[in-house]
């Protein structure tokens, strides 16, 4: 595996976990996450980094398996050039239903 894309997934985890550690002394409730800006909005750039890297990945590697990498870079620009209509269901799903997947695959991509 190419160095840059070794870096670029190494941000990515970094990326989940700092959106991870919002939710450590708070409770990862959606109400939560609803009612306060400065979490959604540290949650949405890191949603943000973790779609640039993907984004570089792929140019480099357009083979590389991680599922949804094309809906991941769709999001980061749904999230920079869309941001007054992204709504906090789309980011909430990310958080509990994908974050975790992408998570593990590229913790297996860094093992191999």
């Amino acid at each position: 595996m190419e160095p840059e894309i070794k870096t670029w997934l190494y941000d990515i985890l970094n990326a989940i976990n700092e959106i991870e550690s919002y939710f450590i002394d708070t409770p990862k409730e959606f109400q939560y996450y609803q009612n306060d800006l400065k979490t959604k909005r540290a949650i949405e750039r890191n949603i943000e980094i973790i779609g640039e890297e993907m984004n570089r990945i792929l140019k480099l590697n357009p083979s590389i398996e991680i599922s949804d990498s094309r809906k991941i870079v769709d999001v980061r620009n749904r999230i920079i050039h869309g941001y007054d209509v992204i709504s906090d269901d789309l980011i909430w799903s990310i958080i509990t239903s994908h974050l975790s997947i992408l998570q593990k695959e590229v913790d297996k991509l860094l093992k191999d």
